[in-house]
């Protein structure tokens, strides 16, 4: 059993939590998911810093901005997780871009993830048509290629819950990353059509950010995802942002419960 499905197993309603790799550094980094851990982060999404995340919101493209400034390099993280993983298996899940792998070389980048315990990978700019461009290597060294159902994708669901691999990542709200007050997307029903093709569990992201949006989501589908609000914290508290990140994490993960 993988260690995401079994992070599933052990957390019928996860709370998976976000932070981008080298914000506020990649010391504190390293804090921030022990401490997530702690907190009871049943999976961690590490963002890899990248200059035009397609994907992402203000809050996440100024922490990307933050962290490249320092000097984070993908070199830097998978250094960072390898010593990591001395104390810590809490699964972990890159979301990144095309280009960097394709930059760092795609069987080197795998290779790397399997050798630093990199349990999955989320690469929002790569459409499900395209994905045979990952998924080999994906699965030739064993990294779950997590795949992002919208609710635009309508009839497009089954086709790509049915070759899902570790969770299905539900993006509640069209648009880019970031919180939103209302969540007005009927959740409920896309989770239907999911199950219907995918026995993968479902946990929702983007635009979460109070206790009881996670309560609402987690109650519909596996789990809920948290990014943008966490990073936030991150940008308000600099150095000294592993504290609050803790108390906040720790009262979303009873929320989802």
């Amino acid at each position: 059993m993988s260690k995401i499905a079994k992070a599933f197993q052990d957390n019928p309603k996860a709370f998976i939590s976000f932070v981008t790799a080298g914000d506020p550094s990649l010391a504190k980094t390293k804090e921030l998911i022990l401490a997530l851990e702690k907190a009871g982060s049943a999976i961690v999404e590490i963002g890899i810093p990248f200059s035009d995340p397609v994907a992402e919101g203000e809050v996440i493209q100024r922490a990307n901005i933050r962290a490249l400034a320092g000097g984070c390099t993908t070199d830097k993280i998978f250094d960072m997780l390898a010593d990591l993983r001395k104390t810590s298996q809490v699964p972990i899940v890159f979301l990144t871009y095309v280009n960097p792998i394709f930059t760092y070389g795609r069987d080197k980048f795998f290779a790397k993830c399997q050798e630093v315990g990199v349990d999955g990978v989320i690469v929002p700019d790569v459409p499900f048509e395209e994905k045979g461009e990952l998924v080999d290597y994906c699965r030739k060294y064993g990294v779950d290629l997590i795949s992002l159902i919208a609710q635009t994708s309508d009839q497009r669901i089954q086709m790509i819950a049915k070759e899902a691999m570790g969770y299905i990542y539900l993006v509640s709200s069209l648009g880019v990353t970031g919180v939103r007050s209302n969540i007005t997307t009927d959740i409920g029903a896309i989770v239907k059509k999911i199950r219907e093709a995918s026995d993968k569990p479902v946990a929702v992201g983007f635009g979460i950010s109070t206790p009881q949006q996670a309560k609402e989501m987690a109650a519909l589908s596996d789990g809920a995802i948290v990014g943008s609000a966490i990073v936030k914290i991150i940008e308000k508290y600099g150095d000294d942002c592993v504290g609050p990140v803790y108390e906040y994490a720790k009262e979303m993960t009873e929320a989802v419960k």
